[in-house]
């Protein structure tokens, strides 16, 4: 008798059943943030400003849509906004960072929250792409492994002090607050007794220039809120070793055919002259400059993987037992040296203005135009206006489509696709707005 086939695909027990199906919304996966780099207006960007789109990209992985070709490759010219914001709900985009140029050649960068905002708007001063980075270093780091898990993110100095003089600040306290909480949701936050210390492969440096005023008329010179964008690989080395003792350690890790990379002892009459005189092979324990690295780029770590981030008090309690063991080695422990190798790309970012909603609305901070508070009073009645003028709308579209389904059904006629598409999506006049809608600075 023939045996019974068993389905595979729809089952419970198939490797792409219920019991192995995508994770929920509601799982630490999918609220991880995903952000999404687009060009507006390929045509007139330029092939460097798509460069750097692409170098971008790669350094917003494993969160970003870097192979999603179907869609980058309706980078048009016809293309809106509109056409982006609504793809971003069905793939789960949190982050949509925009590059364009405008008609005077500038490039800016647009970074906006979905689905309702804010946005900030930033003027690329200066940028550097990655192949250029790698055409100045003497050893390029390569290799994709760094992609796989997302950048660590150190932000310096973006607070601004409280000032001395009692003088208003820039730019508002709150809005300082916004820009940092937005960078900071770029990225998977990190859980310090969860984190592997091999997933920390990559660093995004973002260091916010302080204003600089000038000391005869005390205005803001050169720009009140500027980012320095680093990208950086995290590379990690044995430290107190000499030069040729990591050679011996890296040629150990070859494969039988990699041959190269051990040393040529057949000159020599005792091993130990390769590793205590300093003239052969670089090595030898005798130039303390080779063996010994800073005391600030050494880092203890386990020699297995799993060792996990501790917190600061059991940091400084380890700092006490060490001080209290007179300095003795403990088992399975190694200092390894930290070293940064830059990756690309680099971004100087000069802050225009900020939007309450997805580039429209409401501009809450501008750089070059500032209202007194009678007008801020008054543009606040107008966006008051807007919101009930659309509220109304709203609510007669509503009526509209009710009045006529009881209609039909008292003609005794069926709706339609059409009236049924209508009954469920109330018709949405910010869309039809957006374009006419009224610049407030």
């Amino acid at each position: 008798m023939a045996r019974r086939r068993t389905k595979k695909r729809t089952h419970v027990g198939a490797q792409n059943g219920p019991a192995n199906r995508v994770p929920a919304a509601t799982s630490v996966v999918s609220r991880a943030p995903k952000s999404m780099v687009i060009r507006t207006g390929a045509g007139e960007v330029g092939t460097s400003v798509s460069q750097l789109v692409k170098d971008f990209r790669a350094m917003m992985e494993p969160g970003t849509a870097t192979r999603l070709k179907t869609f980058y490759e309706q980078e048009r010219k016809s293309n809106r906004l509109r056409d982006y914001t609504t793809m971003a709900g069905p793939l789960g985009i949190s982050h949509l960072l925009l590059f364009s140029k405008s008609t005077l050649g500038n490039t800016n960068l647009r970074l906006a929250l979905t689905p309702r905002g804010p946005t900030l708007h930033f003027r690329v001063e200066k940028y550097v792409l990655c192949k250029d980075i790698r055409k100045a270093m003497k050893h390029p780091k390569g290799g994709r492994k760094e992609y796989l898990t997302a950048p660590l993110l150190v932000m310096n100095n973006f607070n601004s002090p409280p000032q001395v003089d009692g003088s208003t600040p820039v730019v508002p306290r709150h809005l300082e607050s916004l820009t940092t909480t937005i960078f900071q949701s770029l990225f998977p936050a990190i859980c310090p007794q969860s984190t592997t210390l091999s997933s920390m492969r990559r660093v995004l440096l973002l260091n916010r220039e302080p204003p600089k005023r000038s000391s005869s008329t005390g205005e803001v010179e050169g720009g009140s809120y500027i980012i320095n964008l680093r990208h950086y690989a995290i590379t990690t080395k044995r430290a107190g070793l000499s030069r040729g003792i990591r050679r011996l350690n890296a040629a150990e890790k070859l494969e039988p055919k990699g041959r190269r990379g051990l040393p040529n002892l057949g000159k020599l009459e005792d091993v130990a002259d390769y590793f205590l005189d300093p003239a052969i092979a670089g090595g030898g324990f005798t130039t303390g400059s080779e063996s010994e690295a800073e005391t600030d780029a050494e880092v203890e770590v386990l020699e297995s993987n799993s060792r996990k981030v501790t917190g600061r008090k059991q940091t400084e309690a380890a700092r006490v037992d060490d001080s209290k063991s007179s300095r003795q080695e403990r088992p399975g422990v190694e200092k390894r040296a930290v070293k940064l190798s830059e990756l690309g790309p680099r971004l100087r970012l000069r802050m225009i203005k900020v939007e309450e909603g997805i580039c429209c609305g409401k501009v809450m901070w501008h750089e070059f135009l500032s209202k007194s508070e009678d007008e801020v009073k008054i543009m606040e009645d107008v966006w008051n206006e807007r919101r009930r003028e659309r509220e109304e709308r709203k609510w007669v579209q509503k009526e509209n489509i009710e009045r006529k389904q009881i209609w039909k059904r008292k003609q005794g006629k069926g709706e339609n696709e059409e009236d049924e598409e209508m009954a469920e999506k109330v018709w949405d006049s910010e869309g039809s707005e957006r374009n006419a809608e009224m610049d407030t600075y």
